[in-house]
């Protein structure tokens, strides 16, 4: 799934060319099998999980961190509800971004990104993340242009010097169309238990579709690596998506191939010695 969702390095992005619906790389035949497949993910994924947390116990420090981004109603904190869920919670760290407080207002715009980041072992999941600083801030002229533009050298050097510490840094754009976003929104509308979800600025968001899509290209080509590329993962079917980010995770976890640490201690001796008690 790596090679199928992962953006070229160095090329420029033009998201028309994405499918966010007709196009699945690399699906099931169809809905059920998919939502079976996401299912049969989660014990390697939790198996995984728990290998990466055991090794960090003895000083491996390697770690994941999963970065969501994506037009309002994307399915970031779905992908999270779905795919995150089938992992043990005290392995991960899950932050979401919002709009800067007051005290991170008066720091660098990645301080509040780097007291969010996993520890060693820990699987991280930010939910939007220092790209914000980019998108937002570009597409509402929140700060100058040459603000923005050295933002971008900044975040490729935090990204690399996450990789150099030991961290896989897997960055996700879930890919929405235009018509789909409207049926979700409308959806949350009709349903008085989803209207805590809507936010009448969503629709204010919807008249500057074409200049965040444009922010996305612009951050996505500017910082891509192949130590952190970006992913594009169409979003309008939310099983296909939640099955592409698992795989993707289960995929990156494998790679990384953590051990469980062996026993610093005499096995044989302390079962006899649990036996005679």
């Amino acid at each position: 799934m790596r090679e199928l969702l992962r953006l070229p390095v160095g090329e420029p992005v033009d998201l028309s060319a994405y499918g966010a619906s007709s196009i699945l790389p690399g699906a099931p035949a169809d809905k059920s099998a998919g939502v079976a497949a996401t299912a049969a993910t989660a014990p390697a994924l939790a198996g995984l999980q728990e290998r990466l947390y055991a090794a960090s116990t003895a000083g491996d420090h390697r770690r994941l961190l999963l970065v969501l981004q994506g037009m309002d109603t994307s399915g970031k904190g779905g992908t999270v509800k779905h795919v995150i869920g089938f992992l043990n919670p005290s392995g991960c760290r899950i932050r979401a971004f919002k709009a800067p407080t007051e005290e991170e207002r008066g720091h660098p715009f990645l301080w509040r990104v780097e007291r969010a980041l996993p520890s060693a072992g820990e699987i991280g999941i930010f939910d939007r993340s220092h790209y914000e600083d980019v998108l937002i801030a570009r597409v509402r002229d929140f700060a100058p242009r040459e603000e923005i533009e050295r933002r971008y050298e900044e975040i490729n050097r935090f990204e690399a010097s996450l990789v150099d510490d030991g961290v896989t840094v897997v960055k996700v754009f879930l890919h929405l169309s235009y018509e789909e976003q409207r049926a979700r929104l409308l959806e949350r509308l009709d349903n008085p238990d989803k209207h805590w979800k809507f936010n009448p600025g969503d629709i204010e968001d919807r008249a500057l579709w074409p200049a965040y899509r444009r922010a996305y290209e612009i951050a996505m080509e500017r910082c891509a690596s192949d130590g952190a590329p970006w992913y594009v993962v169409p979003a309008d079917r939310k099983w296909y998506r939640n099955w592409a980010i698992g795989t993707l995770l289960r995929e990156h976890l494998e790679e990384l191939d953590p051990r469980y640490p062996k026993a610093d201690f005499d096995v044989a001796e302390c079962r006899r010695t649990l036996l005679a008690s």
